[in-house]
């Protein structure tokens, strides 16, 4: 919950921070230019989780890791909050996309190790997870962006440290209840090769820094840059997945009947994750955001879906509660949530070619609620449904697999963003409205054959 506080909270505000003037306590970055960092930055964070699953299995533990990764995690909030100008948005993105992506990938893994194998309970367990974690993304863009709306922009991002820091306090607290396993690296590293690993992650660094410094990787390039980066990862990691030889025939199959739920979360997420690049700017510049005469903040907008899900978590957990057996198979969901998010695409139609802060809030708000039914019948469904169809020698890593979907389709949401205008969101709202739902009709069209493939698993 705090962890999504302080990442959402920070979330709401950091694009206007990027794009606002100066003499509105902003940097003057470019719109289309920000958008860009944003999605690039939002893919970076889900990329990373590579890392955190790597040291997790290979290292620590997934618990230790989460543990470490929250403690970045506020460093860079707090650096977001003291350090100026760019010199604080570089350092504040790269420590908050680091630690956020070993955070995320282990806090599933840990959820997922409360429920035995086979234990029906584990699709309404993760919707219970997804209302903690929408309880901190609920009332973090409320506060930040009161503070950022009154007192400036750093003030924003210091409480979202505060936040982090908060979470820290709980969770040291609780910590110790977990299982031991969470503790336990499955497939240690020999020490004899830390030291290789500790040198390609220097060198790494070098060659990053260097690029930067020669403007080989510039602002304007980053969401490309991720989106290769995080094409290159997902095959590799499909790779070195399916040819180990520490996983069974049965769990190839099962892999390899994961790459269409890959691909249709890879969809969905380009679309959804535009909540923090479009809709902001849309929020900002086409909504109608006055209530009885009092203008409501910017950010205020990304707490509308967290109230959604905060409501409708519990009714989805009752209904896969209640039908059991009986609910519909994980690719039929996934072609759903596909769907349905073109769908909400297709609504902002009716308000094309309208004037400055025209939209209705309510109209907005009709919006997100079907950005909400589309994620909860494919977020919460496609961690549990990784952690059932993954190898025991890949556990963590199958679900940063799983992470690495909503890495490439965050970063394609922050470069897709950057073609986003008032002049033609007509075009821009039909055409991609239009691909998700053939790719949901697609995916539910090959459904037999991908059930046969991950079955036993429905």
């Amino acid at each position: 919950m705090w962890e999504r506080f302080s990442f959402y909270g920070m979330q709401g505000i950091l694009l206007i921070y990027l794009y606002y003037s100066a003499t509105h306590g902003g940097l003057g970055i470019p719109q289309a230019t920000a958008a860009g960092i944003v999605g690039a930055y939002g893919g970076a964070v889900y990329l990373s989780t590579i890392i955190g699953a790597w040291l997790a299995d290979r290292v620590l533990g997934s618990e230790r890791v989460l543990f470490f990764s929250a403690i970045v995690i506020m460093f860079g909030h707090l650096a977001l909050a003291l350090l100026p100008g760019v010199v604080g948005v570089g350092v504040g993105l790269v420590l908050i996309a680091l630690g956020s992506g070993g955070l995320k990938a282990n806090a599933t893994s840990v959820v997922g190790s409360l429920y035995e194998p086979g234990d029906p309970r584990r699709d309404a367990g993760f919707s219970l997870f997804y209302l903690g974690i929408n309880l901190g993304a609920f009332f973090g863009p409320l506060l930040t962006g009161l503070l950022q709306s009154t007192i400036g922009f750093h003030f924003g991002f210091g409480l979202a440290a505060l936040g982090m820091f908060l979470g820290l306090v709980q969770y040291w607290f609780g910590r110790r209840e977990l299982p031991a396993e969470t503790r336990r690296a499955p497939d240690p590293l020999p020490r004899s090769r830390y030291p290789l690993w500790i040198g390609v992650a220097a060198i790494a660094v070098v060659v990053i820094a260097v690029l930067v410094a020669l403007r080989v990787i510039r602002a304007n390039d980053l969401a490309a840059i991720v989106i290769w980066v995080t094409v290159a990862a997902a095959i590799a990691y499909f790779a070195v997945i399916l040819s180990s030889k520490d996983i069974t025939s049965g769990d190839r199959r099962r892999v390899i009947g994961f790459i269409p739920l890959f691909i249709a979360s890879v969809a969905f997420w380009s679309l959804y994750q535009q909540q923090f690049t479009v809709l902001t700017i849309y929020s900002d510049q086409r909504l109608d955001r006055s209530v009885f005469g009092w203008e409501m903040p910017v950010s205020w907008v990304q707490s509308i879906n967290p109230v959604f899900i905060i409501i409708l978590s519990g009714v989805f957990a009752a209904i896969w509660e209640k039908l059991g057996d009986r609910q519909p198979a994980t690719p039929y969901k996934f072609a759903a949530g596909t769907a349905v998010m073109g769908v909400a695409f297709l609504l902002f139609l009716p308000f094309v070619g309208g004037r400055p802060n025209s939209t209705p809030l309510l109209a907005l708000v009709g919006i997100i609620f079907v950005f909400t039914v589309a994620e909860l019948l494919l977020s919460p469904v496609g961690l549990s449904v990784t952690t059932k169809l993954a190898p025991a020698a890949f556990q963590t890593q199958m679900v940063a697999l799983f992470f690495l979907s909503v890495a490439l389709g965050t970063a394609i949401s922050g470069e897709l963003s950057t073609l986003y205008s008032a002049q033609d969101e007509g075009a821009y709202f039909g055409v991609l409205g239009g691909i998700a739902i053939v790719l949901g009709v697609a995916l539910a069209a090959f459904t037999p054959l991908v059930k046969r493939l991950i079955a036993p698993v429905r």
